[in-house]
């Protein structure tokens, strides 16, 4: 018997109805897709696809983090690179001092004034060299040891140690077993016990093995800065190549294509605007058989 002369259940109207509700269903998807600029907006979209995506946005942010790292160490790098630049401006000028005073015409005693007011800045430098507070040439009492350690990766493993000024670090007081790597520790200490009268060429003289020794360490400083800057400039072309990649993929798994979800809600109203109309005309059909009442 045709479906149309059962009453008691409506077969058609209710597969309109499933037609229609599965219709409705897909326009509102696509509007909220279009109104969340979205294409999961919940796991049930895409189980998968929202644990990888998610897992990625994670090592993004994490990139994102060590990036900032590499910022602060270069940052560091950089503060201490120019402190030790006059360092090694001063020593050279001590240097320019110790020759002017083999002129027998020069007045030793200036030169040596000299000499010292300069070996107080170096010291000065070296004891207020800081970035954030933190002491970078000299010790603190928190044991700074010259190694700072930054995390350069998603990984906590990915680390990078800052290590330029180890053979630098330690403390101006003069004497005792914690003094400053030796060879600073005694230009300072040389510089410093110019007589403060009668200096002479000889005692000025003195003092230029310390210094060597000093400039030495100075210069190694500012090899390995230049050297871990070269270092934190790949690892930051890494990282921003890295996050932009992780972003795209980010990208292709949760942002919805407006331009296809506009397409299918279009679709999904003239889908749910004829699933209506069929619905309401199926819904209606059974009243055929009061014609057989007649």
């Amino acid at each position: 018997m045709s479906q149309s002369f059962r009453v008691n259940t409506n077969m058609g109207a209710l597969n309109a109805y499933n037609a229609l509700s599965r219709a409705n269903d897909s326009t509102f998807n696509a509007q909220l897709r279009l109104a969340t600029q979205k294409r999961i907006n919940s796991v049930a979209d895409d189980t998968s696809g929202f644990a990888v995506g998610k897992a990625l946005d994670q090592k993004v942010k994490l990139m994102e983090a060590a990036q900032k790292n590499v910022g602060s160490a270069q940052d560091m790098l950089a503060t201490s690179e120019v402190q030790l630049t006059s360092v090694k401006d001063l020593v050279t000028q001590i240097k320019t001092k110790i020759s002017d005073a083999s002129n027998p015409a020069a007045d030793q005693q200036r030169i040596a004034d000299d000499i010292k007011a300069m070996g107080s800045e170096i010291e000065s430098i070296f004891k207020n060299t800081k970035y954030n507070d933190t002491q970078l040439l000299v010790s603190t009492s928190t044991g700074n040891t010259g190694t700072f350690t930054f995390q350069t990766g998603a990984a906590s493993s990915d680390t990078l140690g800052i290590d330029f000024a180890s053979g630098l670090v330690g403390t101006l007081t003069q004497g005792g077993a914690s003094g400053i790597a030796a060879e600073v520790k005694t230009a300072l200490a040389s510089i410093s016990g110019l007589p403060s009268s009668g200096s002479t060429i000889a005692n000025i003289q003195a003092i230029e093995t310390a210094l060597n020794s000093f400039e030495s360490k100075v210069d190694s400083a500012l090899s390995k800065i230049g050297n871990l800057s070269q270092r934190l400039d790949i690892k930051d072309e890494f990282l921003t190549a890295a996050i932009s990649n992780s972003k795209a993929s980010v990208s292709r798994l949760f942002d919805a294509d407006m331009a296809m979800e506009q397409l299918n809600a279009t679709k999904g109203q003239m889908s749910s605007q004829v699933a209506t109309s069929m619905f309401s005309q199926l819904n209606m059909a059974p009243q055929s058989v009061l014609s057989l009442m007649r």
